[in-house]
Formats: structure tokens, sequence, C-alpha cells
């Protein structure tokens, strides 16, 4: 699966907050990240905070989200180089400096780079992924991409040959796989809705055992 790096410029106001939580969370769906939706949401919106905070609302800011290796990175660019993140000493009742903690908390690392005319302060979050185009799902999910990249129109060129499916391409393509399964089965005087039955009990089976 290809991931491939996007940028939202946003307004740095309070109600824009949840808004860019949903973008990530869409995102990270898109992407088959569900596990890290949480931390990255929790890290969009301290990052945001903290430029309303500390360079002010208003700020013309932008959300860059990419992959790093396995690990997840998301940046948060705006124009003031002066006002830089700190990290809050755990036993301060300060509340500068907060944020930060929390992302510290969360995050694999973070940092912030400094160019001409902005600031990216920026965390990478772990994904769980063992490869960087890899999948969650493990080997039935790496099969299941294989043969779903044998059906016309779902194998696209991509980074180390990998297979990048559209959601809405690979849905199309689930169907033709069943439907192909289901005449394999009927021309074999199969029973398809007994085998049916007994790969929902299977699958089931399996995900018991993997949450």
């Amino acid at each position: 699966m290809s991931r491939k790096p996007w940028e939202l410029d946003f307004t740095a106001e309070p109600e824009e907050v949840a808004g860019l939580r949903r973008v990530m969370r869409l995102h990270l769906r898109i992407w088959g990240l569900h596990g890290v939706t949480d931390e990255a949401q929790l890290c969009v919106s301290e990052l945001v905070s903290n430029v309303i905070k500390h360079v002010g609302s208003g700020t013309p800011a932008t959300l860059a989200v990419s992959m790093r290796g396995i690990h997840l990175r998301i940046e948060v660019h705006d124009p003031d180089t002066r006002a830089l993140p700190t990290l809050a000493d755990t036993d301060s009742d300060a509340e500068a400096g907060r944020g930060m903690a929390l992302i510290d908390a969360v995050a694999v690392r973070w940092g912030v780079e400094l160019h001409a005319d902005r600031k990216a302060t920026w965390c990478e979050l772990a994904t769980g992924l063992a490869v960087p185009n890899g999948h969650l799902g493990g080997a039935s999910v790496t099969r299941a991409e294989a043969l779903l990249g044998l059906y016309p129109g779902t194998r696209l060129s991509g980074e180390s040959g990998t297979s990048r499916l559209g959601s809405t391409i690979a849905e199309e393509a689930v169907i033709d796989v069943v439907t192909d399964l289901l005449h394999w089965l009927r021309a074999h005087g199969c029973d398809s809705d007994e085998i049916i039955d007994r790969a929902q009990r299977h699958f089931d089976a399996q995900t018991e055992r993997t949450a």
C-alpha cells in the first residue's frame, strides 16, 4: 500500500481543531492505520493548540502528514520562527508546555525544524507496521491483496512494485473475487452457503485471537 504525503492549509483557530481531527481520522482509515488514530488526533489537537496559544489565533498554518519509514509523521507549520515549543517539567504546575508533554508521552520522538519563513513542529508515532508499505493485517491481508492484484484494473505500478488500491476499486475487486469463488464452488457441487458460514466462523475466531 502506498501512503502518499499530504498537506492541508488552515487557519489556527479553536473551531478548526475538530475538523482537522476528522480529516486525520479519515486519512488514517484509508491508510489502514486505525490503531494509531487516537494518538494522531491528540497530536493534531496539541500541535494546533500550541500555535493558537503561542503564535496567535488566526495564524495561517499547514498540517502535513507523511510516513517516515514505519512511523507516522505529523507536522504543523506556522510562520513564527521565534515562538518555539517547550516541554513542561512534570513536577511543574505551569500550563505552558503541557501540550508538548502530552505529545512527548505518546510519540516516539518530536522536534522543531526552522526554515527561513516558517517553523515546523513535528512528531512521529509508532504504527505497528513491519515495513513502510505493509499492512497491519498480517499474512492474510498480504495474500488477499496479491489475489486482488490479479484482477483487471486493480494492479497499479508503485513503489517497490506494491499494489495501490483505492477503496472503491478494492471493494469492486473483492466482489469479483467472491463471485468467481461462488461460481467455482457451484461448478464443483459444493454448498456455497455452508462454505461462507464456515469461512465467517473461521474469520471470527481469528479476529477474537488477535483482538
